[in-house]
């Protein structure tokens, strides 16, 4: 694994993800943004912030995969949610623990949020890219 994840001792520990990826591998992976589209092109969960975040992570499982790597190789996770406030925090948890219990990982890279006022089309509420490296 090319990936280690780290909390320094000076900085929060956070549940949902680690402070700080430390990467060894040679071959950087760059995941475009995945919004909530089944394998069809269409929007799953719509108006369901739970469930497009699901989506989106599983999107980005399939992306990796699609480069030899999974979510144990992510040094870096950057989400975008439409109009965020923190009350929407356990929507987008929730969606996150749904798409961690189906992929059979703790998807606890570094991340960001950043709240955004839209996304490429009206009904996608979030979106996620990813930075992985691999042996």
């Amino acid at each position: 694994m090319a990936i280690t994840l780290v909390n320094p001792d000076n900085l929060p520990t956070v549940d949902v993800y680690r402070q700080v990826a430390i990467a060894s591998g040679s071959r950087m992976v760059f995941v475009a943004g995945q919004v909530a589209w089944g394998a069809g092109g269409v929007t799953v969960g719509e108006d369901d912030l739970a469930a497009q975040v699901e989506q989106c992570y599983l999107n980005v499982a399939t992306a990796l995969a699609g480069a030899g790597g999974s979510f144990d190789d992510v040094a870096k996770l950057t989400v975008y949610v439409v109009d965020w406030t923190p009350d929407k925090m356990p929507l987008l948890l929730d969606g996150v623990s749904r798409a961690a219990g189906k992929l059979g990982v703790a998807p606890v890279p570094p991340a960001t949020l950043i709240g955004v006022a839209a996304l490429d089309v009206p009904e996608h509420l979030v979106e996620i890219e990813a930075t992985a490296v691999l042996d």
